[in-house]
């Protein structure tokens, strides 16, 4: 008697190393792939009311959805695609279709698991078990060197106990996938933002493509055709175009490629091309992704309250004015305003410059760290709950730091990171024939608003000294 499992798409959009897809298929004859697009991703953020997912990252994921569309082609199946609560639409085609088993990675953070518990108790009203696969990690979670409960509270321990006692799991091979023969079944279309009840229009020119096909690719020109991660280490600071860092980073968000893929490729270059620190360090990285959603799993919703993992009060208060000029990148510090109209323009931002805004906002403009976070969840393309508030956490001085009161000195870190000014002068054109040395000094955007800009800047900062209008229509003297 033949055997069909639907496999439940989630943030595991590929079919290179995806455990659900490839188990699988060794447990049954047939394979129903499905892929929901949850409504409730397209509401609005709990406490601040933004978008919950914005314009890049739909995009993104639509095209993700694709792309996994024409790789399961590729293997012999396809992708049914529906809009809904997976809770209700998974339930509802296994019971239909009398399915054996539907398998799934799981997830970490409460949202997820909440929609887990609910399709767990329909499927067991019609004695269809729902299985879980771990796939979202470097390090398996099974192949920790230690219990989840004592989980270090300082990343470096834990790094230095799985470098050292755990090991990276083999990448699961593509597999051949059959769908059943009489499956009489609408494959589905992938929604219009309208039908997700959004006003977002397609983006003619993203930063980046979305899909499984485009994660592999950016692997081959990252690592292979411009040779960028022997100096990953020394280049993953910059600001300024797409190669001075990996940029794998919206691919492992949604699952387009696994970090063991990534890993594999590593190993590949160091054997072929250089083994050094830079090498080292873009795995050091990976280790860090694992590390926060590990955290996640220690302390659940704790990431998500405003005491953070460590249960810390810091003062803050409400203030709409503060966040509207951090938000839109209106506060007269260059290098914040820069890094947030980046991420406004495009969805991605630096580490180096998310390290630096989330610093500003809680440090400086002394504002809820949570609004900052909430606002990043609806705008980062890369965005995954555990690693952005992990970071936020981290920054607000309520997670994963050894150092008490952690500080961003704003105005040292941009003559570091941006010495001669070209990302601020790329991202504010006002002030591009303000000299280098200058470049970085507090501006005034307007003369109504120097006591606004003096007010809140602080003790940290010297008094606004560039007039924007003065340098916007300065000339540049002429040539003898």
């Amino acid at each position: 008697m033949s055997k069909t499992i639907i496999v439940w798409f989630r943030n595991d959009l590929r079919v290179r190393d995806n455990e659900a897809l490839y188990q699988a298929t060794q447990d049954a004859d047939y394979i129903i792939p499905i892929y929901c697009f949850d409504t409730r991703h397209f509401k609005q953020t709990q406490r601040y009311g933004f978008p919950k997912t914005g314009k890049f990252r739909t995009q993104f994921l639509m095209e993700s959805v694709k792309d996994l569309r024409y790789s399961l082609k590729d293997i012999g199946a396809n992708l049914i695609v529906r809009t809904g609560k997976p809770e209700a639409v998974i339930y509802s085609l296994a019971k239909y279709y009398d399915v054996d088993a539907v398998y799934c990675h799981e997830e970490v953070c409460s949202e997820e698991e909440a929609i887990e518990i609910k399709l767990d108790r329909n499927l067991e009203t019609v004695n269809i078990p729902l299985s879980f696969f771990w796939g979202s990690t470097l390090y398996n979670f099974d192949d920790l060197p230690m219990d989840i409960d004592a989980l270090p509270d300082i990343f470096t321990e834990f790094r230095k106990s799985v470098e050292k006692k755990a090991h990276v799991r083999d990448p699961f091979p593509i597999p051949k996938v059959q769908l059943p023969p009489d499956l009489d079944i609408d494959t589905g279309k992938i929604p219009t933002y309208n039908e997700l009840g959004l006003d977002f229009e397609e983006l003619e020119k993203p930063l980046f493509k979305g899909g499984e096909t485009a994660a592999l690719q950016r692997i081959k020109h990252y690592f292979w055709k411009t040779d960028q991660l022997k100096v990953y280490k020394e280049t993953r600071n910059g600001l300024l175009g797409l190669d001075y860092s990996s940029k794998f980073s919206p691919y492992l968000a949604l699952g387009c490629i696994s970090p063991r893929s990534i890993y594999e490729d590593v190993k590949k270059y160091e054997k072929e091309r250089t083994k050094n620190s830079s090498t080292y360090w873009l795995i050091f990285e990976l280790i860090w992704r694992d590390y926060f959603r590990f955290v996640s799993v220690k302390y659940q919703n704790d990431i998500f309250k405003t005491k953070g993992i460590r249960k810390l009060d810091i003062w803050s208060r409400e203030n709409p004015v503060f966040f509207e000029k951090w938000s839109k990148g209106e506060t007269g510090i260059p290098f914040i305003d820069a890094n947030m109209r980046e991420l406004n323009a495009t969805g991605f931002m630096s580490n180096r410059g998310r390290q630096n805004v989330a610093s500003f906002l809680v440090k400086d403009l002394k504002l809820p760290w949570l609004v900052g976070a909430e606002y990043f969840e609806s705008l980062l393309l890369d965005y995954d709950p555990c690693s952005n508030y992990g970071n936020w956490n981290y920054v607000a001085g309520i997670g994963n730091d050894p150092r008490e009161n952690r500080y961003f000195n704003i105005l040292s870190q941009a003559k570091r990171y941006d010495p001669d000014g070209d990302f601020v002068k790329h991202w504010i054109p006002a002030l591009k024939n303000v000299p280098s040395s200058r470049i970085h000094e507090p501006y005034l955007l307007n003369e109504t608003e120097q006591k606004y800009v003096q007010m809140h800047l602080g003790k940290h900062y010297p008094k606004p000294c560039l007039d924007i209008h003065k340098w916007q229509s300065r000339k540049k003297p002429k040539r003898r």
